[in-house]
């Protein structure tokens, strides 16, 4: 079951007051402090936050495009996903996503997730993508996302990746 509390809406990050975002992981406060703004205006990010109906940011997630080399992967997963043998596969990374320690238990980051993958799905038509990367900091981050089906490269244990048509069944019905 998705949730979706009424309470929380996502949208770009616009001009929000950033300043007391807490996630209680510095570079993580800081960036988006100090550099989502940018990043959103160069498209080098494209940064999203969740808002309380307050307007206070409860989290925030960043999406951008990246590749999948195939070498990366067993030709056994590239076969068994029915994958191209292409050399590079488009892919969209999340590349940050935080919430605010005030919204612990809230299911924020389950929210945050959701949107990204969702946002990620809803492109594919325009912007093709076989799966959306992740790269998780810790073992809590790993298990967090392999409850939605993130699977790990073999040779790089802190990249993960979900396969599109995993998502379509997570929005399915």
């Amino acid at each position: 079951m998705i949730p979706s509390p009424p309470a929380f809406r996502v949208e770009p990050l616009g001009d929000h007051d950033r300043a007391a975002f807490s996630c209680g992981i510095e570079p993580l406060d800081r960036y988006l402090r100090e550099q989502a703004g940018q990043d959103a205006r160069k498209h080098a990010a494209a940064p999203f936050v969740l808002l309380t109906p307050a307007n206070r940011i409860a989290g925030y997630y960043t999406l951008s495009s990246t590749v999948i080399l195939a070498d990366d992967l067993p030709e056994e997963d590239i076969k068994k996903l029915k994958w191209p043998h292409y050399p590079q596969l488009p892919a969209p990374l999340i590349g940050r996503l935080a919430r605010d320690l005030a919204f612990r238990g809230q299911r924020t980051r389950d929210l945050l997730l959701l949107d990204a993958l969702r946002r990620a799905f809803d492109n594919v038509g325009t912007v093709a993508s076989l799966a959306v990367i992740v790269d998780v900091k810790d073992e809590n981050a790993r298990r967090f996302y392999s409850k939605y089906g993130f699977l790990s490269f073999p040779d790089t244990p802190n990249r993960m990746y979900i396969p599109m048509k995993t998502v379509e069944r997570l929005f399915a019905g």
